[in-house]
């Protein structure tokens, strides 16, 4: 069976499952190499956060208020979770959605049934197969979403804890 086949067997969800991947998908890849470039750039990125916080505040020693800096870097971090909450809603709607093509499927079936009977299996697996293309196709999509948002949260929350580490020399005056 070839995919485009595969995927108008189980109809209409099927293709929103298949347009939230690939939105999805390219979502991760952008925020994969804009959290990639940020680390490179970290050391600049933190030089700069201590500048923006030290000339907002008048500051001269930035040790004594830490909490400014936190916020700084928390702020910077923030930008960088654009699109998060977009991934993490695709991996827990598509295995719903997936789960509602299932429960169309079964009823598409029981329909077949309670009006034809048993007489033609064909008509009968037709609704079934639609219900595991969609669970298939729901958890296809959902798994690897669920994955990236996690490693990319990891990611954030590393690159909050280094931006720290990078500006304790700046704070101290070093």
């Amino acid at each position: 069976m070839r995919l485009i086949d595969f995927i108008n067997a189980g109809g209409s969800i099927t293709w929103i499952l298949v347009a939230m991947n690939v939105f999805g998908i390219s979502l991760i890849l952008w925020r994969f190499f804009v959290l990639r470039d940020f680390k490179k750039k970290i050391d600049s990125e933190s030089k700069l956060v201590a500048t923006e916080v030290s000339s907002l505040y008048k500051i001269k020693n930035l040790i004594d208020s830490m909490d400014l800096v936190k916020d700084a870097i928390s702020q910077r971090v923030h930008l960088l979770e654009f699109g998060m909450t977009s991934i993490k809603v695709i991996a827990t709607t598509a295995p719903l959605l997936g789960l509602l093509g299932t429960v169309v499927g079964i009823y598409e079936a029981f329909q077949v049934i309670s009006t034809t009977g048993l007489d033609d299996p064909g008509k009968f697996a037709s609704g079934i197969s639609y219900a595991l293309i969609t669970t298939i196709v729901g958890l296809i999509v959902a798994i690897p979403h669920y994955i990236a948002h996690n490693y990319l949260s990891g990611e954030l929350d590393s690159l909050e804890v280094l931006m720290e580490k990078r500006m304790a020399p700046m704070l101290q005056g070093e």
